[in-house]
């Protein structure tokens, strides 16, 4: 089995990003727990990051065929690209949105996620513990 993790704006900053919100936990400590993850759980992933909304693009589609699901945490892309929701839609693979925070009880325009539209399930606030949850939840899908 092996999961695409798909980490989109602003994501290789955690750590330096606005500590308050999002910890000091770097972008290199969350790789590190998702090998860690897919060791425990007996899972391949591959992750990856981009700040370009093309290249995010691009990365989705060429995991048809590729990819058994998709983690994705857009970062910023959720609250507006419909590009992107369109990509995981071409999928048709079972996928996942995470959020690091709540994004719920957030900024009114956090609250709205047109790429979760585009997803199987969304967790939100649950740190990088929702990765993992994304990771278990997507073995059972699969």
């Amino acid at each position: 089995m092996k999961i695409l993790v798909l980490n989109g704006a602003n994501i290789n900053m955690l750590g330096i990003r606005e500590p308050s919100v999002y910890g000091t936990a770097t972008y290199d400590d969350l790789k590190k727990y998702l090998i860690c993850t897919a060791s425990e759980l007996g899972v391949e992933i591959d992750v990856w990051q981009s700040n370009h909304e093309g290249e995010i693009i691009d990365k989705l589609q060429s995991a048809i065929g590729a990819y058994d699901g998709i983690v994705v945490n857009p970062g910023g892309y959720s609250h507006y690209s419909v590009s992107i929701a369109d990509a995981l839609r071409a999928t048709n693979l079972p996928r996942i949105e995470v959020h690091l925070t709540d994004i719920y009880s957030r900024e009114p325009y956090r609250r709205v996620t047109v790429t979760g539209d585009a997803c199987d399930k969304i967790i939100a606030g649950k740190g990088f513990a929702g990765y993992k949850q994304a990771i278990k939840d997507l073995i059972k899908m699969i």
